[in-house]
């Protein structure tokens, strides 16, 4: 094993122990994932970067008493993306859908048509009320169906919402934010469609950031 692996994977543990420190449950899919419902953590594919069961879940919860097909209806819109547009755009809209709630048409129970009724997906009033997940060595398939393994990411309540890159004591960070971010901003750029949070470390200095912010 490798000085240089050996430190990545000390950094990410010692990562990992403070998100479940702060609470949040942790994961780590690098070997043996498995998918479903009851999967390791909640999703049904590598493609698939909304954990699909834990949001529906969620939001269920928080908005009680609709037809089935509002919340698939939420789901299938939240993961949606028109490829003319940047990440950047899209990243925006995302921004809107889970600030103000998902819009979503469905027929109730007595076939009335309702339209654009807000979905929400996190609890405001409440945070510790949200399920917080942090994955560890997490497979996505992207474009061309390459593979690409982020450091960790946070998900709330299904939804990616934190990207962590993390580099050995002795690399700049610089080389997370040119070469891995930018590297996943190409090839998986779905993992980004919801991105609140970046942040890039080495153990010894740290960037926060989004996913339209330079390096600076």
């Amino acid at each position: 094993m490798s000085k240089t692996y050996s430190e990545d994977r000390l950094i990410e543990a010692t990562t990992m122990q403070l998100l479940a420190e702060l609470g949040w449950e942790t994961a780590n899919v690098f070997q043996n994932e498995h998918f479903g419902e009851n999967g390791s953590i909640g999703r049904d594919n590598k493609q698939q970067v909304i954990l699909k069961h834990h949001f529906l879940k969620a939001i269920k919860r928080l908005n009680p008493n609709l037809p089935e097909v509002a919340y698939l209806n939420a789901y299938e819109n939240i993961v949606s993306s028109d490829i003319s547009k940047s990440l950047e755009q899209i990243n925006f809209e995302k921004y809107q859908e889970l600030t103000a709630g998902i819009a979503v048409n469905y027929k109730d129970d007595k076939g009335k048509v309702v339209k654009n009724k807000k979905i929400q997906v996190f609890d405001h009033q409440q945070p510790a009320k949200n399920h917080f997940l942090a994955v560890q060595q997490l497979w996505i398939k992207g474009r061309a169906s390459i593979k690409k393994r982020p450091d960790v990411v946070g998900f709330v309540n299904g939804v990616p919402l934190v990207f962590i890159e993390l580099k050995a004591h002795h690399i700049p960070i610089k080389a997370a934010y040119d070469k891995n971010l930018s590297d996943y901003k190409d090839t998986i750029p779905h993992l980004l469609h919801t991105n609140a949070l970046v942040i890039l470390s080495n153990g010894l200095a740290s960037k926060v950031g989004s996913v339209t912010s330079k390096y600076e």
